[in-house]
């Protein structure tokens, strides 16, 4: 099978102190990948190295676009990655409020993605958007509030709604449940891997909480000072870590 993704070598460096080095993997279609480490470890600046939100000093990110197979999104020109960020891919902040438009209604920060790809019809957009409103478990009554008269959690859903809209083959997700309620946490969650089997996803999650990775990733990759310690199938690094630094991870959650 072909990879949906193939990062090679990618590095980025902060004058002296590194973000990331050398880190390569393949991602298929269908899997999710978990990227776990504490703060400073490099995993967010390797999400958005591979996003395409922050600037490579070396390495490839290989996407297998729909119409010509592998291409190196960092060589690719503005528009084609700007597209290829409307269409294929979707990233999923952290705080819904960097990934919405906040005085924009939810049907309008739903329906502003479908325009980005060529939906003109009213009636069409108004619709799907209601469609996904439901499907993030936002009531259609809300339609036409704003983003700011939602619940941290609502805001998250909306976010993630304005991002599937267009059927993306691969999310990011940094943190996707960070800074909300423990409750709110898992009601996101399993929305979340409902969504993603339901669509056949290719995710990338990036997290401190292995909980989460556990219920959604299928591998996962442990950082540490930018470099991948260890990496394996998500229960197999989780129950049986052999690096040292990845077994004080499992073992401080474990202690809480």
């Amino acid at each position: 099978m072909t990879p949906l993704l193939k990062v090679e070598r990618l590095s980025k460096f902060y004058g002296q102190r590194i973000g990331c080095a050398d880190v390569s993997f393949d991602l298929y279609p269908g899997e999710v990948m978990g990227i776990v480490g504490e703060s400073g470890s490099g995993k967010s600046t390797l999400l958005n190295c591979m996003a395409g939100h922050q600037p490579l000093d070396a390495g490839q990110v290989l996407f297998n676009t729909r119409t010509d197979g592998m291409r190196d999104v960092v060589t690719m020109s503005e528009p084609e990655r700007r597209m290829l960020g409307r269409t294929d891919w979707a990233f999923v902040h952290q705080h819904a409020r960097d990934g919405l438009r906040m005085n924009v209604s939810a049907g309008g920060n739903v329906g502003e993605r479908l325009m980005a790809v060529g939906e003109r019809h009213y009636g069409g957009i108004r619709d799907q958007a209601m469609d996904w409103l439901g499907r993030v478990e936002i009531a259609a009554d809300r339609i036409d509030d704003r983003p700011k008269q939602f619940s941290g959690g609502m805001q998250q859903r909306l976010q993630i709604a304005r991002n599937l809209v267009t059927g993306p083959r691969l999310v990011f997700m940094d943190e996707p449940t960070g800074g909300l309620d423990v409750s709110v946490q898992a009601r996101l969650l399993d929305l979340l891997r409902g969504l993603v089997r339901e669509m056949g996803l290719s995710a990338i999650i990036v997290t401190h909480d292995l909980a989460v990775v556990r219920l959604l990733a299928d591998r996962l990759m442990v950082m540490k000072d930018g470099h991948v310690v260890e990496t394996g199938l998500t229960d197999q690094v989780l129950d049986d870590p052999q690096h040292a630094y990845s077994q004080l991870l499992v073992s401080s959650v474990l202690q809480v």
